[in-house]
C-alpha cells in the first residue's frame, strides 16, 4: 500500500489517479488500484523491500510528472496493526487521524510533545503512528500533520479512519 504525501492538494502537484495507476502498472506493479485523489495506492509487487518500492514509485513520479513526492509503503499487515493499536474508543477512533512517519520518532521529542495540550484535542504516540483526535474537526486543529512534522523534523502523511478502513479492505481483496 503506497501513501503519497501532498498531491492534489489546493491545486498543487496535480496527479490524476488514472495516470498514476497507468504509471505503476508499467513499472512492474500488478493489480494497481487507487482510492480517492489524495494518493492512496494498493497493488501487488514481487519486490519485498518497502524501501525499494518507495524509491521506485518516487523516481517514477519524478520522471513522469516532475514532482518530488514523499512516498510511504506499508504492507497490509502494517496497516492492520496500526489500525488495531489505535488507543481511542470506537466513537473517537471513527473521527481520528493516523499520522504515519517516514523515520523513527525521537524519544526526547516524544516527551516534549506529550507536554503540549489543546482543548478538545488528543493524541497518542506509538512507534509506528501518531493517532490524533480533534473534536472540532481537522481543519481547526492545532494538532495536525504540519505540527507533528515540524516537531519531529520528519516527513509524514495522515489518513482518516474511513481511508484506513478502505485501504485495508482493498488490500484484503487483492488476496482473493
Amino acid at each position: 500500500i503506497a501513501l503519497l504525501r501532498g498531491i492534489n492538494v489546493g491545486g498543487h502537484k496535480k496527479l490524476p489517479m488514472a495516470d498514476l495507476r497507468q504509471l505503476l502498472e508499467t513499472t512492474d506493479y500488478m493489480d494497481v488500484k487507487t482510492y480517492i485523489q489524495s494518493g492512496n495506492v494498493v497493488f501487488k509487487s514481487s519486490e519485498s523491500s518497502t524501501i525499494k518500492i518507495e524509491q521506485s514509485i518516487k523516481n517514477a513520479i519524478m520522471d513522469r510528472f516532475g514532482y518530488d513526492v514523499t512516498v510511504m509503503v506499508k504492507t497490509k499487515q502494517d496497516l492492520q496493526q496500526i489500525f488495531k493499536l489505535c488507543p481511542f474508543d470506537e466513537d473517537k477512533k471513527k473521527a481520528s487521524y493516523f499520522a504515519l512517519f517516514k523515520n523513527e520518532l525521537n524519544k526526547d521529542l516524544i516527551e516534549v510533545a506529550k507536554q503540549k495540550t489543546y482543548p478538545d484535542e488528543e493524541f497518542e504516540i506509538t512507534d509506528s503512528c501518531i493517532y490524533f483526535y480533534c473534536a472540532n474537526g481537522y481543519g481547526r486543529a492545532k494538532f495536525n500533520l504540519n505540527y507533528f512534522e515540524r516537531l519531529f523534523k520528519s516527513e509524514a502523511t495522515a489518513r482518516n479512519y474511513n481511508t484506513m478502513v478502505k485501504l485495508i479492505s482493498m488490500a484484503e481483496a487483492l488476496e482473493h
